[in-house]
């Protein structure tokens, strides 16, 4: 591929909400980095709630479309999405059977919402006509069911079908898990040209499966469009299939946890999300940085822990640790000079410094987005005592931790959010064999967060 911004192509209907079809495909291709070009093959009229009408395109039109970005582009990757009938799946497997690049199959056969969106005919054209087109495919499980002809009931079954799928002629099936019970389980098989580039081996080629925690009451509207998109983009930009999927996969799980709270219906995923989380990262570390020059010259030491503060400032749209900024080394009191102590940080800011206190910012951000600040203080029973006095505080027995939790700080937010919506001003962590005591602090922002320890060390002045 020569030079320059990566293009690819998408061949999809449109979403008059914007959470799926083209527009969720162009802007997930943008949050990639790539050109997104485009062909649309239907007209829907649908919001969060439903399909309420759709218009599908002529085959002819839809072929000139594809022709015209072939002709003035060099594409790197083309997905398919919605295609609406049987005599457009016919003619855009014909023109893209001759297509030099990589094509992505998103088989759209069923809305969110549950609206039928491809005949029984279509499905034939596809099995028969689009998949030996196709690089990949990216059936959830109804529509891997539908293209393989077997019933699924677990990532066993999806294996299998994945398998019948390389045989049809695809290289690759991506059967997406999220309509398992409990967390969702992607499973990819590869039988084709592309069977060299996975991590593990079987009978059939190469296979990999792709885990993640499931997101209650999610915004989930548009995540097989952005799944597929992504993964486009991705081999677009020249990447193999093991690492278009994994990163594909890494993408749609953050749009997935970073939801758009929009409509009545299913709100849409967040396509720029990792664009966003990235693009917020240079703000948040100057807001810690902030925190850090105002605890400083306020002299809060009498509120620090033994272990040390730490100050998390969560940009929009971050999901894990590495996103949140926090002080490298923690702040500390010192000793010596005239005041007999000090309050320094004794490294710089940077994201991922902090585990601790991002893990349970993450973790209380899960219910309640306002909050994207956090820190922690000494919990002796004076500064218990004020918390509890002045703000609405949750305590949190560590007592009651099970062996099993997966992180001790996921494990406290998810308890202090427990039959919550909103979170409340602090946390009151009782400690355990090992695990000191400690009050958490929570803020919707850096500067309030600022204000809160400055009217809990006043307090304790008194």
């Amino acid at each position: 591929m020569a030079a320059g911004l990566p293009v690819a192509l998408t061949v999809a209907g449109s979403d008059s909400g914007g959470g799926a079809g083209v527009q969720a495909d162009l802007a997930t291709m943008a949050a990639r980095g790539v050109h997104g070009t485009s062909a649309l093959t239907a007209i829907t009229a649908q919001n969060t709630a439903g399909v309420r009408a759709s218009e599908t395109l002529a085959p002819d039109l839809v072929v000139d479309q594809i022709d015209a970005v072939f002709a003035d582009f060099e594409v790197g990757a083309v997905k398919t999405g919605m295609l609406g009938d049987e005599a457009v799946v016919a003619a855009v497997a014909e023109v893209l059977a001759d297509a030099d690049a990589p094509v992505v199959v998103d088989p759209v056969v069923v809305a969110e919402s549950g609206d039928r969106l491809l005949s029984s005919r279509g499905v034939e054209r596809v099995r028969e006509d689009l998949l030996p087109a196709a690089s990949l495919v990216t059936p959830n499980v109804p529509e891997a069911e539908l293209l393989a002809g077997l019933a699924i009931d677990g990532p066993g079954d999806a294996r299998d079908a994945g398998r019948r799928l390389c045989e049809l002629g695809v290289d690759a099936a991506l059967v997406t898990g999220g309509h398992f019970d409990g967390d969702p389980v992607d499973v990819l098989v590869t039988g084709g040209e592309f069977g060299s580039g996975s991590r593990s081996g079987s009978e059939s080629g190469p296979q990999e499966t792709f885990r993640a925690e499931r997101v209650p009451d999610a915004a989930s509207h548009g995540s097989g469009c952005t799944l597929s998109a992504a993964i486009a983009a991705e081999l677009a930009g020249d990447a193999s299939l093991a690492e278009a999927v994994e990163h594909g996969e890494r993408h749609v799980d953050r749009a997935i946890r970073s939801g758009r709270r929009v409509g009545s219906g299913v709100g849409p995923v967040e396509h720029l999300a990792p664009k966003k989380a990235a693009a917020g990262t240079a703000g948040a570390c100057e807001a810690v940085r902030r925190v850090v020059r105002e605890f400083e010259r306020q002299n809060v030491s009498r509120l620090l822990p033994e272990v040390g503060t730490n100050v998390a400032v969560a940009p929009d749209c971050a999901v894990d640790p590495a996103d949140v900024a926090a002080v490298e080394g923690r702040i500390h009191r010192v000793f010596g000079g005239s005041s007999g102590s000090a309050t320094r940080a004794t490294g710089g800011v940077a994201p991922g410094a902090s585990d601790h206190v991002a893990r349970f910012l993450l973790g209380i951000r899960e219910t309640d987005r306002r909050i994207s600040a956090a820190c922690n203080v000494r919990a002796d029973d004076e500064s218990v005592a004020a918390v509890r006095d002045r703000w609405e505080a949750v305590t949190v027995d560590r007592a009651d931790e099970p062996d099993d939790a997966d992180g001790t700080m996921d494990w406290v937010a998810r308890e202090a959010m427990a039959n919550r919506n909103s979170a409340p001003d602090a946390v009151v962590d009782t400690g355990a064999v090992g695990k000191e005591p400690m009050v958490r602090v929570v803020a919707v922002d850096a500067a309030e967060l600022v204000r809160k320890i400055a009217v809990l060390d006043a307090e304790l002045e008194q």
